[in-house]
């Protein structure tokens, strides 16, 4: 797969001279109706051999405009940027275009979107969206005016049906619900495999191995998280898998201001500093909470990983 970031590289970067067939969208987390969207793109791509494109927004649209607006909360990502760009090679993406969403982007009118982009640059030949899905300024056009266009502009433009899972449409926004509900094993089912974390592992204030319980620390960039709390993990490394108990959130004991992920694998002593790890969350154990003292922040870990050996027993 071939990463364009930004329009003005389409020309350097890509022909598609012969067309190409696109989908649009955020792809956040990657779900199993992204996958089935992403499936049915392949297949129509090798039907009329031409190359598959996945356009998507960075920043995403809602962050975008909360940032602008300085007074709504944006949507916390399911996967970072480059995980994303990972599980869509994986699929077998061709293109994935990386437009970037700036003020100048939001001016543009749906005909400007359409006839700039998709046409003389991409030159599709056929679009795949879901027929809520809306562009151009004010989100003024719609599925029906794709449509449209595709007739003057000669592309086919197909409704990307939802995936559903016992009657409801898998989104992003539904498992971000589950998580903050601590479903996780209704996020799982969406997913297709267990949420998790994704990133190197970073130098930390080391207070963790003071008591007993060294941790590694994968810094979270982002202030919305779509958790927060101690959690029973799997943690994947280049030595393998090992269980583990792992906290997302600002630590409040310790003053914490920035997200930080937090991950102490058990029966495990090398040193993973700089290396990539993946935390696959399986159960929540409790909230993060503010304790009167270090101490007491101690007693309590002692008992969460009692609990998460018990949890890895039993499962």
């Amino acid at each position: 797969m071939q990463l364009i970031r930004g329009v003005h590289n389409l020309a350097h970067c890509a022909d598609f001279s012969k067309g190409c067939v696109l989908t649009i969208g955020n792809f956040d987390g990657v779900h199993l109706g992204h996958q089935q969207i992403l499936k049915r793109l392949l297949e129509k791509a090798n039907a009329l051999r031409l190359p598959s494109v996945v356009m998507i927004f960075e920043p995403q649209p809602r962050e975008f405009f909360a940032k602008k607006q300085d007074k709504l909360t944006a949507p916390a990502r399911l996967m970072r940027l480059r995980d994303k760009i990972h599980a869509l090679q994986e699929i077998g993406v061709d293109y994935l275009l990386c437009v970037r969403f700036n003020a100048q982007f939001a001016q543009l009118q749906p005909e400007q979107f359409i006839q700039h982009l998709l046409v003389d640059k991409l030159n599709v030949k056929y679009l795949s969206v879901g027929d809520d899905f809306q562009f151009g300024y004010k989100r003024s056009g719609t599925f029906d005016s794709l449509q449209q266009a595709g007739k003057q502009f000669g592309f086919d433009v197909e409704n990307s049906h939802s995936h559903c899972l016992e009657q409801q449409r898998i989104s992003s926004s539904l498992i971000r619900d589950a998580l903050h509900n601590d479903d996780l094993q209704l996020s799982e089912k969406m997913l297709g495999k267990p949420y998790a974390i994704c990133g190197r592992v970073a130098h930390g204030n080391k207070l963790g191995r003071t008591i007993g319980f060294p941790t590694a620390n994968l810094m979270l960039n982002r202030l919305v998280t779509a958790i927060q709390g101690v959690y029973a993990v799997k943690v994947k490394t280049s030595a393998g898998i090992f269980n583990g108990i792992a906290n997302v959130g600002n630590r409040p004991t310790i003053n914490g201001t920035k997200p930080l992920l937090e991950v102490h694998l058990f029966d495990f002593d090398n040193s993973i500093y700089g290396q990539a790890i993946e935390v696959r969350f399986l159960k929540k154990v409790r909230s993060e909470i503010k304790f009167a003292s270090f101490d007491e922040l101690k007693l309590q870990i002692e008992k969460d990983v009692q609990a998460v050996r018990l949890f890895f027993q039993e499962v």
